[in-house]
């Protein structure tokens, strides 16, 4: 695959930034539905839950 300089006109309408906004939108995300479990154990009387990796939760 051999590449090519771009032209001037092309030069102006790249935009950077998007991997920095995906990111940012990912975290955002992954904060958000951590919240809304960690909401949900400690609003509910009792109960458990498993994850990945072996972690377990019991709270009564």
């Amino acid at each position: 695959m051999q590449g090519y300089e771009l032209t001037e006109q092309e030069k102006m309408t790249l935009v950077p930034g998007a991997g920095i906004t995906l990111a940012a939108v990912m975290a955002v995300l992954a904060i958000a539905i951590t919240a809304v479990v960690v909401y949900r154990m400690f609003r509910s009387g009792s109960g458990s839950a498993k994850m990945p990796g072996g972690w377990q939760f019991t709270w009564k």
